[in-house]
Formats: C-alpha cells, sequence, structure tokens
C-alpha cells in the first residue's frame, strides 16, 4: 500500500528495541512501505538530532527511563540541562534516544503509539 501522499515513511531506532519492533510490526501489518535507519549501524548527526529536538522538546526525545540513561554516572545526566548538553549525550549514546522517531513529511513521532501512527498513516475517508 501506498503511504499517504506517496511520502517515504522513516523509522530510526535499533532492530532490537522492543517499541521499534512493535511499530515495524505494525507498519508491516498495514503493508506500510518506510524506511529503517539503525542507530547501531548509521550514526545520527547532530543537525538532525536538533531539528527534531526543537521540533518535540529535547525531554520528549532523551530517554530518562532507558538502561543507557541509568548506566550514565551522576555528572552527565547533570549535565544534561538544555537542547546542546542533550543532542551531545544522545550522539555519543544513541541507545539514550526515545525509540522509535517516525518521520513523514514535517511530522515526527517519538515512541510507538498506536493512536498516532493511526492517525498519521491511515487514509480518511
Amino acid at each position: 500500500m501506498p503511504t499517504p501522499q506517496n511520502q517515504i515513511i522513516q523509522l530510526y531506532g535499533i532492530p532490537n528495541c522492543t517499541s521499534v519492533k512493535k511499530a515495524r510490526a505494525w507498519l508491516d501489518a498495514r503493508q506500510l512501505s518506510y524506511q529503517f535507519h539503525d542507530f547501531k549501524k548509521i550514526a545520527i548527526s547532530a543537525v538532525q538530532l536538533n531539528n527534531w529536538a526543537q521540533q518535540v522538546g529535547w525531554e520528549t526525545l532523551l530517554n530518562r527511563q532507558g538502561t543507557t540513561w541509568r548506566q550514565l554516572d551522576d555528572a552527565t545526566k547533570a549535565s544534561v540541562t538544555d537542547a546542546h548538553s542533550a543532542v551531545a549525550v544522545m550522539r555519543e549514546k544513541t541507545s539514550s534516544i526515545k525509540r522509535p522517531v517516525l518521520t513523514l513529511n514535517n511530522t515526527l513521532l517519538v515512541g510507538f503509539n498506536e493512536a498516532e501512527y493511526e492517525q498519521l498513516l491511515t487514509p480518511q475517508s
């Protein structure tokens, strides 16, 4: 099935992440084409992370609930006070980026929320 407005869906994350697996299964079940960007194989640029942080806020983009964040030393955690410092940590530790990140046109979804995916990706009758 073509994507909405025949645009390319970009999905960013890591393959073994549970939320990424759910997002991919959701897209596959609806036969929606997407390009997968594996953070572990292809670095994400600071420009891209800054754009995302501007769009949704660095607080949304930085996963402070995950193992990667918990394993950081206290000084590093305390140093994250703004977009610049958050992007630096996310570039260094890509697993600290909340996953998945889905982009379509100018829309950015962070994390897997079935209702948000449905609203963005299901054609309206």
